[in-house]
Order: C-alpha cells, then structure tokens, then sequence
C-alpha cells in the first residue's frame, strides 16, 4: 500500500527487493518450496530495540514451506545481499521476525532528503491519478446546517485534501435535494406562515417544518413583495415561494460551508434526474434486465435476489418515482462522469440504505466495491458539564454558523475529524474554547508557533535549508526525524482506508514530540553547522504540522 517513491518508501522497497531476492535464490538451491510469495510487510517498529525496519516474511511462507518460521529467517540471512541498500545488519528475532539496522547517520541523510523536497513533501503517487468523488453533507435545505452537518462536512472536506495529496484526482459534490415530498411539505410549510404573517387565519400543517429560520425568511419575502402572492393560485404561490426559499437557504448553506473552509467543486440538482427523464432511464434499464416487480400497482426493485430481505419501491402506485429511484440514478450519473470510486458519508441511521445501494449499481452494471459508504456517529453536545438537547424538528438545535462563531473553524473542524468517524463524539464546547494543552488543536498549533518564535529569535525564516543533517545525534532529534519521515505513509494510508483521524492523531503526537525535542536541545548554539541543522529539522517540523493541519482545513498560527 506504501509508495516506494518517498524518502522511506525507498528504504521499505530496498530491503524487500533483498528480501526478495534471497527467498528466490534459496527456492532455486532447492532450499525453500514454495508456490507464490506472500505480499510481507516491511514495517518501521515503534520501538527502537526492534530495529530501523522489520519484515514479517519468514512468518507467512512457513505453512506453505513446512518450515519453523526461524529457519526460514536463516535462510533469508544466508542468501540476502545488502549492497546498495543503507542496511548495516539483520537480526532474526522471537519467532521468526527479521529486524534490520541501518548504517550511522542514515536519518540525517533522510532528513536531508524531506528538506529537498520542500513543499511537497507528504505527497505521494499512491492513487496513480484515479478519479474518487466523495460527496457529503448534502443536507436538506429545508433547515439549517446542524452539528451532524459540522461533522459530516470535517470528515469529507479532509478526506479529499488528503486523497489529493496521496496522489488520486477527488472532487466535493453536494447533493441538493430539491424534489419530492420534503420539497412539498415545505412549500406548505411557507405557505402557512406567508398567509398567517398576512393576516390570514391559515392551519400550519401537521408535520411541517418548525425551524427558527424561516419566518425571518417569509419577513423578507414580504418586505421586498407584499402580498404579491397572497391571492394566486395556491399551486403557484407554493411553487414560487418554494423557489424563493431554496434560493436563499442554499446560499446561506454555501456560506456556513464556506465560513467552514469547505468549497464543493459540484453542486447537483436531485431535480435535475426528474426533469432530464434520468430516473425513468434508469427504471428501464433494471426492467429490462430483469430487475423489477410489479406489486399493488407500484414498481419495485428485487432487492431479495440482492440477499436482502424485502423488495424496494422504485415507482409508487401514484406513478411518483420514490427517493430511493433518484439516488440509483444520481449515482449511474457519477459513475457516467468517469469516477472510478464513489464516497458516500451518510449519517448511521442510513446504514439499512447501504447494502441495497451497493446491489443496485451491480444491477446496472457496476461493482458493488465501486461505491462505498462511510457511516457517521452522531455528535453529543456538552456545555458547563451538561450535555445539550438538539432537536431538528423544533429548531432547537445548535447550528453549524452558531458553533463557528462560538468555538472557531479550527477548534471544530479538528476535534470533529479526531475520532473515526464511525465513533460517537462527544463534544466539549468548553474544551474547544480552552486555551491550554487539554485542547488537542491549541496543542498542535502552540507548537508551530513555538517553532515560529525560535525562528525569530534565530533571525531566520521558515525555509528549511540543506544542512549536515548527520550531525544530529541526540535520541530526541532522531525520533523526531523519523517520526517526520513517516508523514507521506500516514497520508497514503489515511487516504487509502478512508481515515482522516489518522492525520489529525500524527500531528498531534509529532508536536508532542517537538516538545521534548525542544526541552532537552537547545537550537540556538555556539556550533554553526549543529545550530542550522536543529533549525533545519524543526523548520520541516513545521512545515509538517502546517501540511497536516491544512489538510484538515486547520490553521497554524505563528502567534499565539
């Protein structure tokens, strides 16, 4: 999964082409018999006493050789030939794992690599250029963006930065769904208080929507209309102010995104499938291939032979195409855009939703692996210690304009996207305020800005400069190195399993380690060439917290 093109892919690749060779070249003495060579890991240890790098080889081809896995390791260590590699030794340890050292000063030469590669570094070529969408939020825009929202839109917005960055072509996309039933009982909904604020004596409907932003709304309309449409014809006054509303409420939605950091390259019309005869199309397609029934006068997709319990309705008796037949055709129209993958973040109540939408792109013809849905926690507010209620449907929720303007972006968009997102959160709106180390992003960026500090102090700027990086010995400095040379893989592997988390948990911990880096060495001494090495290496410091912060749309201060 790892790019051998970065500073340690080149390492890991190093030492599994030697691995490599001498599992061939022992199978050829007629030493090991085996059918097909196992995909063995080269990993870096967490732990300094087993090794730079360590290879899991031995271990896996043991069944398939009927041999202890150690004498395996012992054949490896016969036939493995470490020229042109940085391997000083190998050391066959517990049961058979092979740990493998590197020659003195090589983290210094790896930190001498990271600096050459400047801005980007933390890139890779893991996704080859393939196309991923990955659309989120796509609330709708009868209401107000809420928490759930907040978190959904954290989540998305990263995991495209850092698809990007480990080198596949992703696109935002927000899903606007402005068909169907809500879509009605939201023009009723404005129809009621528009006739009511004019004077009328008009019933609310019984499950119309009760959000504290739409009579503000229909004050507006009045103030710039009067009652233009007081006396039209009720079809036409509920289609206009249905109009009026979703204009406005998807440029308030657009804003709160925006004010969130968040800029969807894509904004799609669900009416877009109905007026297009995309639905019907699509309807057509399962019909002829067998995938349809008809029931009680409606149209229903045979999700049973999908290993599903029940069949989906498709087509209501009424002749309406349901949510569900849009969504299959929203979806044929990504993949007919040229993605190769679909992301889907869906709130966790969807997760019934999942296995069915999977069975329906097979049945027009794509593979269920294609689209792949991540299901999020919800979000448990916490404020003075207690926790607070919210409520969509009174309005009594918390908005996402609300938290931004209370907490800030940064202290949001960094707590929502610290836990996977299949963890409940809860969220301490007092934490996210605290200026102390409790609070993970103020940790993180305290640390950037500390490093900004010495750099002024030391009269110099932020660009990390070519340095004798081999003079950096001290056990601090080395982890930090190393931990440093991790960065790309972290990127990758969170772009890979879909794990935004794992960037926001590597930052966090690299600033821990610049802070016991920074209590133990000093970087401002009497020894030139140490003095711009330790300043090289916290510059790329640095950079590398600015980079992982960025890409989960976090700032890095240097003030504090």
């Amino acid at each position: 999964m790892f790019d051998n093109k970065t500073v340690i892919g080149k390492r890991r690749a190093e030492i599994y082409t030697a691995v490599k060779n001498a599992l061939t070249e022992a199978k050829q003495q007629g030493l090991l018999d085996y059918q097909q060579l196992p995909d063995f890991a080269v990993e870096m240890p967490r732990e300094a006493a087993h090794g730079d790098f360590a290879v899991n080889a031995a271990m896996l081809l043991s069944k398939q050789c009927r041999k202890p896995p150690r004498d395996i390791a012992k054949l490896i260590a016969e036939h493995i030939d470490f020229t042109g590699t940085e391997v000083e030794k190998m050391e066959i340890a517990g049961p058979g794992f092979i740990n493998f050292r590197m020659r003195e000063g090589w983290l210094g030469r790896v930190l001498c690599e990271i600096i050459a590669e400047g801005g980007r570094f933390g890139d890779s070529s893991l996704g080859g250029g393939q196309k991923v969408q990955v659309e989120f939020v796509s609330a709708n825009p009868t209401g107000e963006l809420h928490m759930g929202n907040a978190r959904g839109a954290a989540i998305g917005d990263s995991l495209v930065n850092l698809l990007n960055m480990a080198g596949y072509v992703a696109e935002r996309e927000f899903y606007v769904n402005d068909a169907g039933n809500q879509i009605e009982k939201f023009a009723l909904t404005l129809e009621a208080l528009y006739l009511q604020k004019l004077g009328e004596d008009a019933p609310f409907p019984e499950d119309g929507y009760h959000g504290a932003d739409l009579p503000p709304l229909i004050d507006g309309l009045i103030a710039e209309l009067g009652d233009k449409w007081q006396h039209i014809e009720p079809e036409l006054r509920r289609e206009y102010l249905a109009e009026y509303a979703l204009k406005r409420k998807l440029q308030a939605i657009r804003e709160a995104l925006a004010d969130f950091g968040v800029i969807y390259d894509v904004w799609f019309s669900e009416r877009s499938l109905h007026d297009s005869g995309a639905i019907k199309q699509v309807v057509g397609e399962l019909r002829a291939a067998g995938w349809l029934l008809d029931k009680d006068g409606a149209v229903w997709l045979d999700c049973e032979r999908m290993g599903e319990e029940k069949p989906e309705v498709l087509i209501r008796a009424n002749g309406l195409p349901t949510y569900f037949a849009a969504d299959i055709a929203y979806h044929r129209n990504k993949f007919e855009r040229g993605f190769n993958t679909v992301i889907d973040i869906w709130g966790a109540d969807h997760h019934g939703h999942v296995a069915r939408m999977k069975g329906a792109m097979e049945a027009i013809g794509y593979h269920r692996e294609q689209l792949e849905v991540i299901l999020m926690q919800f979000v448990r507010l916490y404020q003075n210690g207690e926790l607070l209620k919210m409520s969509k449907r009174t309005g009594t929720y918390v908005t996402l304009q609300e938290l931004i303007e209370e907490v800030g972006r940064d202290a949001a968009r960094f707590l929502f996207v610290m836990r996977s997102a299949d963890s409940l959160i809860d969220f301490d709106m007092d934490l996210a305020k605290s200026q102390s180390n409790d609070n993970p992003v103020y940790y993180v960026q305290y640390a950037h800005a500390r490093i900004c500090s010495i750099l002024a102090a030391a009269g110099c700027d932020k660009q990390p400069q070519a340095c004798q990086g081999e003079l950096l010995t001290h056990a601090s400095e080395l982890a930090l190195i190393r931990r440093l040379a991790d960065f790309p893989d972290e990127v990758a592997y969170a772009a890979y399993h879909r794990e935004p988390h794992r960037v926001a948990a590597y930052v966090l911990e690299l600033a821990g380690m610049f802070h016991n880096f920074y209590a133990q060495c000093h970087c401002i001494v009497e020894d030139a060439e140490l003095m711009r090495a330790r300043l090289s290496l916290v510059k790329m410091v640095a950079k590398t917290i600015e980079r992982g912060l960025g890409a989960l749309g976090v700032s890095a201060p240097d003030k504090m």
